[in-house]
């Protein structure tokens, strides 16, 4: 905690859908819906720490990835490990993710979420 008592607690990721997101990344993590409503959806990973959320925004548009100037650019990304990176890439999809044309590094996948966040799979 810091001197201000602040404290790292979540990400939040927009998304004109909240649950359907949600369970994306509840199906590809493994954590266990916490807050589940209509605008507000929380996942929480089993072991505790920092949580995952989603709110609704109706008027979202996905990142273009690599940038564009005259579209949405990419402001953030998650970064999750795996120990076998053609088996997250094959779960990923299974669940709706789409893996993205440019693919800077031979040890990362850089996919979309069924919103189109970005995210990268690394080991």
């Amino acid at each position: 905690m810091s001197e201000a008592g602040i404290s790292f607690r979540a990400v939040v990721l927009d998304s004109p859908d909240p649950r359907r997101l949600a369970d994306f990344y509840r199906q590809l993590l493994g954590w266990e819906i916490r807050d589940d409503g209509d605008t507000w959806v929380t996942l929480h990973p089993p072991n505790g720490g920092s949580h995952l959320s989603f709110q609704r925004e109706p008027k979202y548009q996905p990142p273009a990835w690599p940038s564009e100037s005259d579209r949405q650019q990419m402001m953030t990304h998650l970064d999750l490990h795996t120990d076998d990176l053609a088996k997250a890439e094959a779960r990923a999809t299974e669940l709706g993710a789409k893996v993205m044309p440019w693919q800077p590094q031979d040890d990362v996948r850089v996919l979309a979420d069924p919103d189109g966040h970005i995210f990268c799979l690394f080991t």
